[in-house]
């Protein structure tokens, strides 16, 4: 801002550099000294905002050096002590700024719109970024973990987040599309309406191309010869300090002609190391040879000039020092002169407010020009011209005394963005350091129709909203599309582990099943046959025999040999699916079977059907062979006694 500030009070430049000199009694272009410094700190502290945006940009903590602190905090007391001398001794200035904002304000919206487009880049990636987080969220949570993270921030402050970035940049979105109805510039007219470019006073002469004149204020001498000098002292503008060096602050009105006319007053301009304007054009050998002989100018040799050119004569009439003869008289003696110089009178536009009514019936020819007084004060004292700071342009573009066609004359304009905005408010005439440049334009700059100006609005707000809207919706399908792209892969993860712990659990099965003897699988679980495999069909329906028959050993070695040949059934899937309680019932009737081991005689029984396998599973676990065969439940009663 501070930055700002100084760049559009551009125009003030040569007053500042004046104002210092006056202080310091050295001349140098400190105007361009603080315009370089405020630039060095913008751009420093520009690329600590753009490091820290690409910090957390990559998720990065922000950690400032020790240096960057210190530098910071002088940054921050710099930009204070600034603005609080602008705020207490330039207060003005900001109606400067005012006035370069009716004219760039069409032009400061529309790169406002572009700047937004190039903003919702990151806008819409956080926003898109935070909604797809925000919907990750609420799909891993459970039930329950939703009704619990209900009182949880976690979405909160995610929802709180969108907000907090997409409605600012939503609300100055529309109050940029929206602003050119609030709009007030002066250079949006039709052209028939655009009044004739402003006339020219030189302030100064012309000082960007020669030394000062000074054709704008005028002295009187100590001998009673008005001439021309702006300063109150001659240090600047002359060789004093080589001539007399004690007499450079003296006032010049207590120095005779004879001794003024013998001073230099052009070396300084033409032979000085800094001249007092930064932007101006090298002279030539001949100028600066002929710059370097320029003598202090006498009040008639003006007069002279302006009437052989037909120009009019604008000047600033200064009082002599206190002990000056002509101190009370040096209005009517000044007067006196002008008219013995035979110049047109009408060519005089008198400033001066002092004696006015002695001027009037005196040299009732002279154009009067006041002060900014009132409208009723102008018409009273038949005042038709006005004198006016630039900055006054502000309220309200001076419209009361257009329309009392009081004729108005701006100083000090030397900025061509100045001169178009006084051009555009039908300004009369400006006093300029820089003739050279604003007599150059032939158009006022930014000037536009009202029509064009809406086409171009229109047009921007539409094409950017498209712009905005596809980069939105740009952020949104590639998010979209990445989360498509997890979702998918998780799920083929999701199938490949289930699919892993189906095959283990099948494995598993497998090796289960494989120690199973393979008698019985078919058997219903709660007949005699699957409790009782290897009982004969008489034993069965004796089921309280006291003994058992024993197989012979023939016959046993048959069914050994055909077992070896047979392969080992599958067991069927519906008996896995039975209810826990089914499945327990031949268990518990073999456990009953076992309690009735003693009242049982011991007697061995060798069946093929009773052999254990040589695996290890169902040598080392008898409960499994109870639990998925009862083939071997009562016949391996014997081999059990055996072990006990």
């Amino acid at each position: 801002l501070l930055l700002f500030v100084w760049i559009e009070s551009s125009n003030e430049y040569n007053g500042f550099n004046w104002v210092i000199f006056l202080g310091t009694g050295y001349w140098f272009f400190w105007s361009i000294v603080l315009l370089s410094f405020f630039g060095i700190l913008t751009a420093y502290t520009a690329l600590l905002l753009v490091l820290g945006f690409l910090l957390c940009w990559e998720g990065r903590e922000l950690s400032l050096h020790w240096c960057h602190k210190i530098l910071i905090l002088l940054v921050l007391l710099t930009c204070s002590f600034f603005f609080w001398i602008l705020f207490t001794y330039w207060k003005d200035r900001w109606l400067t700024v005012g006035l370069s904002l009716q004219i760039f304000a069409p032009y400061m919206h529309l790169g406002s719109i572009s700047m937004m487009v190039l903003l919702s880049w990151p806008v819409a990636f956080y926003v898109i970024h935070l909604e797809g987080e925000a919907r990750i969220r609420r799909h891993q949570m459970t039930f329950y973990e939703r009704k619990r993270k209900k009182r949880c921030a976690v979405l909160t402050k995610l929802r709180a987040l969108q907000v907090a970035i997409g409605l600012p940049f939503c609300l100055i979105l529309l109050s940029l599309y929206l602003i050119p109805l609030g709009i007030y510039s002066p250079c949006i007219q039709e052209k028939d309406e655009l009044g004739p470019k402003p006339s020219f006073f030189g302030h100064r002469g012309a000082p960007m191309l020669g030394p000062e004149n000074t054709m704008i204020d005028v002295h009187i001498s100590n001998d009673d010869v008005p001439f021309l000098m702006h300063d109150n002292n001659l240090r600047r503008t002359t060789n004093i300090k080589e001539v007399k060096p004690n007499a450079s602050f003296t006032h010049p009105s207590l120095f005779d002609w004879s001794f003024l006319s013998t001073l230099n007053a052009g070396r300084w301009f033409s032979h000085s190391r800094f001249k007092p304007f930064y932007h101006m054009k090298p002279l030539s050998e001949a100028d600066r040879e002929k710059a370097g002989n320029q003598k202090i100018p006498k009040l008639t040799d003006l007069l002279q000039l302006a009437q052989k050119e037909k120009k009019f004569v604008i000047f600033d009439l200064n009082g002599p020092a206190p002990k000056h003869f002509h101190r009370s008289s040096y209005v009517r003696h000044v007067v006196r002169v002008i008219l013995d110089s035979r110049i047109e009178q009408h060519l005089i536009f008198w400033l001066p407010h002092t004696d006015r009514q002695y001027v009037k019936k005196r040299a009732p020819g002279f154009q009067q020009v006041s002060q900014l007084f009132s409208v009723e004060h102008l018409a009273k004292e038949n005042i038709s011209r006005v004198n006016v700071d630039y900055k006054r342009l502000f309220y309200n573009g001076l419209r009361e005394y257009k329309a009392a066609n009081i004729s108005i004359n701006l100083y000090i304009i030397n900025e061509p963005w100045l001169f178009s905005l006084a051009w555009c408010s039908r300004i009369q005439s400006v006093t300029t350091d820089n003739i050279q440049v604003l007599n150059k334009i032939n158009h006022p700059y930014y000037f536009m129709t009202p029509n064009f100006y809406m086409f171009i609005w229109i047009l921007m707000d539409c094409v950017s909203a498209v712009f905005i809207v596809a980069i939105f919706y740009f952020h949104w399908w590639r998010k979209s599309k990445k989360e498509t792209l997890l979702k998918s892969s998780s799920t083929v993860t999701e199938s490949q582990s289930t699919n892993l712990q189906k095959g283990k659990r099948q494995s598993q099965k497998a090796s289960n099943l494989s120690m199973e003897p393979p008698t019985r699988v078919r058997e219903i679980p709660w007949t005699h046959t699957a409790h009782y495999p290897s009982l004969t069909r008489s034993i069965r329906k004796q089921p309280h025999s006291s003994h058992f028959p024993v197989v012979p050993e023939k016959k046993a070695r048959q069914q050994e040999s055909v077992k070896e040949t047979v392969k080992k059934p599958m067991v069927h899937k519906d008996y896995f699916r039975q209810p826990l309680s089914t499945r327990e019932a031949p268990f518990q009737n073999t456990l009953s079977a076992l309690e009735a081991r003693e009242r049982i005689s011991p007697t061995e029984i060798s069946h093929p059907k009773t052999q254990p396998e040589k695996l290890p599973a169902v040598e080392s676990s008898e409960e499994s062979s109870l639990i998925y065969s009862t083939t071997s439940s009562l016949f391996s009663l014997g081999i059990s006694s055996k072990k006990d």
